[in-house]
Parts: structure tokens; sequence; C-alpha cells
């Protein structure tokens, strides 16, 4: 059996973790309504692909006991922002037998939590890409390149101006302008017995 590829995705070396209360609305939750001077924990977070899963991973940055992981899929159902603050998120995490909960997340840096986010998008376009066979990406390694070759027995003709001794309109007329200095040819003078009538 293939050995399954993980790679780390995002890493935060120190983040804080809040119990929230129940969500007042449908709106969303706000960090205002948490305790943030006295968090739960606090510790690492890191962003794990492995194979086709992605896990959010709290952890000791010491001893890396686990405190709590989040799978993330390409719903995104897992990680919800916050109404009034870049840094603080609400993660639903799951325990030993499937049992989930939800916590506040706090980020120290508007940078870290940025990165993160863009961490969870990159991977949830590489996911809906992988399983959606119209998807332009996949599309772009699939699809071959276009063959503008030759086939056998076609040929192809090009005209060059000027090549086969015949003077183009457009040549014609650049040079009568150049021997007339600019001017185009003058009318012929007016037969001889017409000016003695006029006389």
């Amino acid at each position: 059996m293939d050995d399954i590829i993980e790679s780390i995705l995002f890493i935060a070396r120190n983040v804080n973790v809040f119990k929230i209360p129940p969500r007042a609305s449908n709106e969303g939750y706000r960090a205002a309504d948490w305790v943030v001077e006295k968090p739960l924990w606090n510790g690492r977070l890191k962003v794990i692909e492995r194979g086709e899963q992605c896990i959010i991973i709290l952890e000791d940055p010491n001893t890396g006991e686990l405190f709590a992981q989040a799978p993330y899929d390409k719903t995104g159902a897992a990680v919800e922002a916050v109404l009034d603050s870049s840094r603080y998120f609400v993660f639903r995490v799951e325990g030993e037998g499937g049992r989930k909960a939800y916590i506040g997340v706090g980020f120290e840096e508007r940078t870290e939590s940025f990165d993160f986010n863009v961490a969870l998008q990159d991977y949830v376009k590489r996911a809906k890409a992988a399983t959606d066979p119209t998807s332009t990406i996949v599309a772009a390694v699939h699809e071959p390149p276009p063959d503008f070759s030759l086939k056998e027995g076609q040929t192809m003709t090009i005209k060059i101006p000027g090549k086969d001794g015949r003077k183009t309109a457009g040549t014609s007329a650049s040079t009568s302008g150049g021997i007339g200095g600019g001017f185009g040819l003058l009318p012929p003078p007016p037969a001889s017995g017409g000016i003695r009538r006029q006389k």
C-alpha cells in the first residue's frame, strides 16, 4: 500500500483558545462576547494535509501533546470567522467517538490569521479541483497541447508581395508618388486645334 503523504500547510507558534458562549443569533459569533483576558489554553496551531484530508491541530509546542483537532473539508464548515475581528475564529473540534464541540481561537497577529485563511483557501481549491472533472485546474493538466504541425500531404503557401515580379497596388502608388515629387500624375495637355480656336 502506498504511503500517505503528509505536508504542513501552516504553523502558528502561539494561539489562544477560549471557551465561548452559545451563538446568540444566526448572524454569527463575536469575540467581544468572550473573556479574551482569560484564555482556556494556549499553544501551537498546525494545518496539516494528510492524503486527501486536512486537519487543524492544536498541540503543546514543547511536548507535541494534542489538545484538540478540527477536521477541515472543502465546505469550510469547521472554521468560522467572527464578525468583529480578523484575528479570532470559531473551530468545530472533534474528539474521540465523534463528539463535537465549539471553541474560540485567537491569533496574536493579523498577518498570522491572514496566512491561516490563505492556507485553508488553497486547500479548498485543490480539493475541489481533484473532485470536479470540469475544473479549469484539472483541464489544464489533462488537456494536450495544441498540435500546429503539418500532417502528411499537407502544404502551406505563403505569398510575399514583390517576389513574383508583379507590383501590388500599394507599391505602384508609392512609386508614382516618388517620381512626381509627392504629386499625382498631371492630365495630358489639350489638343493644339483647341488652342487655336480659343485665340
